[in-house]
């Protein structure tokens, strides 16, 4: 499965879905720094977000610095399980800076 970066809106609304893994990230990180360095603000929902590895994580590293470099407010948001078990694992929900809601049904259990 491949990983797109897909345009809401044109506030700078973004989803990412699919695989945000080592097979994707050379691909990943262009679009990204394509989409930074033409916006004042992004919103990023990581809620497609099906698999995620330390390249992902890396990769949401980079476009956090690469953003607070450039003066670009970025958020991410709607993190899945996915993406949770991985910043939780490598404990970078502090460095990334953004909340992490728990949905209502990964409260329920489904949360590892």
């Amino acid at each position: 499965m491949e990983c797109r970066l897909i345009q809401q809106d044109r506030r700078g609304s973004f989803v990412l879905e699919g695989e945000l893994t080592i097979h994707h990230a050379l691909d990943m990180k262009q679009a990204l720094l394509s989409v930074l360095a033409q916006s004042e603000s992004i919103e990023i929902s990581l809620a497609g977000v099906t698999e995620m590895d330390t390249a992902g994580a890396q990769l949401l590293l980079m476009i956090k610095r690469a953003a607070e470099e450039q003066g670009v407010a970025l958020r991410l948001k709607d993190h899945t399980s996915a993406v949770r078990t991985v910043v939780e694992t490598m404990q970078l929900a502090g460095t990334l800076g953004d909340p992490m809601l728990i949905p209502g049904e990964a409260a329920d259990g489904d949360h590892p």
